[in-house]
């Protein structure tokens, strides 16, 4: 993996050197994030004209588009059905794991080193298990009776245990100097982090209002290079999630059907810190490392449907 830019022809290395003061004349402003377009005079007098070379200065970024990409997914998955009386189990679970070059149009990918952004996938998830099951209430051999009220009741719901999505990381600006900016359709810029060795020290509490991560680890990419940490390497937080439903199905004629249903999405009301952006991985943020999306609390709703 490269760790810096400087090594290719054009703009880093010239622009490395025109960031020093003593290499350009008196007056002359020195290079450095989105000044590659610029007009600089060397202390010896001679004129450089952009620093962006093979690039044209006739272009306000170098933004780079290809219809080209490499993923790799691989899982194990399976699912068990049981259906016994009023009472029906569904449960699945799935191993995976999603590597690609970039996940959507938002990210950009190094063209210098397209090996560099190959890595996580932003929606991969490691392993989730799902339950889902219905239970038919028998209210009318408890309450002996086969009036309709007693009929048609039953209790349902979806239970999710789930490991978290992967952290993006981004350094959003120009360290780099390759000018690739924000252009209304990429949102994460080309610049990455850099990260030294050391433990992450996840914090599996997010709640206590820490840092989901050792953010120490972390710096901005030194000027001129474009930072040698991963997209993404490791994940965020997981959910357990509970959704329940009560609901009552009452045939008022052969053809006609009404259901009433009472649902609680996230029933316990349990923080749920899970989403593709629930940590915030951009260095020059002053939220870095910690948790700033959650999932919506506990939603009790009431809904009817007629059927006929």
């Amino acid at each position: 993996m490269l760790t810096s830019l400087g090594a290719n022809p054009g703009v880093p290395s010239l622009c490395m050197s025109l960031s020093q003061p003593q290499e350009v004349a008196p007056g002359t402003p020195t290079c450095g994030p989105f000044g590659e377009n610029g007009v600089y005079t060397r202390a010896i007098g001679t004129i450089v004209n952009g620093t962006r070379a093979p690039f044209s200065n006739a272009i306000g970024s170098d933004g780079y588009f290809a219809n080209m990409g490499n993923s790799n997914y691989n899982s194990f998955q399976f699912t068990l059905k049981r259906t016994k009386g009023a009472l029906t189990l569904l449960a699945s679970y799935g191993f995976s794991k999603s590597l690609d070059w970039s996940s959507d149009l938002q990210e950009q990918v190094n063209p210098y080193n397209y090996r560099q952004e190959y890595g996580l996938s932003a929606f991969d998830i490691a392993q989730d298990l799902v339950f889902s099951y219905n239970y038919e209430l028998p209210l009318e051999k408890l309450l002996h009776t086969t009036r309709r009220m007693s009929q048609g009741w039953a209790v349902s719901g979806i239970t999710r245990f789930a490991t978290g999505l992967p952290v993006t990381f981004a350094s959003f600006g120009d360290n780099a100097l390759i000018n690739v900016q924000n252009n209304g359709i990429n949102g994460v810029s080309i610049d990455l982090p850099n990260v030294a060795p050391g433990n992450l020290d996840l914090n599996h509490n997010p709640r206590n209002g820490q840092p989901y991560f050792n953010t120490s680890l972390f710096s901005p990419n030194p000027l001129g290079t474009q930072g040698n940490a991963s997209r993404r390497s490791f994940y965020g937080p997981g959910m357990d999630n509970f959704d329940v439903a009560l609901h009552k199905v009452t045939k008022t004629t052969e053809s006609k059907t009404l259901e009433i249903r009472f649902e609680l999405f996230n029933a316990f009301n349990h923080a749920q810190f899970f989403g593709p952006n629930a940590v915030n991985g951009n260095i020059a943020s002053s939220t870095f490392g910690y948790v700033t999306q959650a999932a919506p609390p506990r939603i009790a709703q009431v809904a009817a449907k007629f059927t006929f």
